[in-house]
């Protein structure tokens, strides 16, 4: 059907998390990934998190990318991990809601409000996970290893441009991370202008292979 394979065999849609700080380009992220998997055929909704506020939906709602309707807030009105993690009924129950409104969905992604690097998520939530972080911060994010960095599904390196500006070397921040990962999947990429950017092709294939395939138990 698709350059990923085909839709998902179980009869809800997968459902996959993206975490990390504030300012990391979760939301930017999110942007680069709908229309690449809408050009293979991939049906999917949106769901953000934000603490007291609809910002990061209403961001979506207006890009153009995807249908108004497709996108839910939840405000966590708490520590964003409250609700990806300890108890994550806000957004199951905005997942199921998604579900009702469009029953051919074969992915849901669902964004964390901005969150320290012992942020994690819940499996009742999600089948997968990634964390992005981003160049900006430093380069000394992967050596802290907190559980974020560590257990992550995928560790995603944003902002690859800016290292050359802020005084980090990008290839070294993510050969560290790879090392402390234990080379478990971790992408480097830029979000901002990187229409072209194969890390993240990288992503959508990792979602593809590990998720749509894997997770949902369809066969490559």
């Amino acid at each position: 059907m698709t350059a990923l394979g085909i839709k998902p065999a179980a009869p809800n849609a997968a459902r996959i998390g993206i975490g990390g700080p504030v300012g990391s380009g979760k939301t930017a992220l999110i942007e680069c990934l709908i229309p690449r998997f809408q050009a293979v055929g991939i049906d999917l909704a949106v769901i953000t998190n934000d603490l007291v506020t609809k910002e990061d939906a209403e961001r979506l709602q207006r890009s153009g990318l995807i249908d108004p309707k497709r996108v839910m807030a939840v405000e966590a009105g708490a520590c964003p991990h409250t609700v990806i993690r300890e108890d994550p009924t806000l957004n199951i129950a905005a997942a199921e809601e998604c579900e009702r409104r469009f029953p051919n969905l074969d992915l849901i992604i669902i964004e964390s409000g901005g969150d320290n690097l012992a942020s994690t998520f819940s499996l009742d939530l999600v089948d997968w996970w990634m964390f992005v972080i981003d160049v900006a911060q430093g380069d000394d994010i992967p050596r802290k290893r907190g559980p974020a960095i560590l257990q992550a599904d995928l560790l995603v390196i944003n902002k690859t441009d800016l290292a050359p500006y802020v005084g980090v070397d990008a290839e070294a921040v993510l050969a560290e991370a790879l090392q402390i990962r234990d080379s478990r999947p971790t992408i480097a990429c830029r979000c901002r202008g990187g229409d072209s950017d194969p890390g993240l092709d990288a992503i959508v294939e990792a979602i593809g292979h590990d998720v749509l395939f894997t997770a949902r138990g369809a066969a490559p």
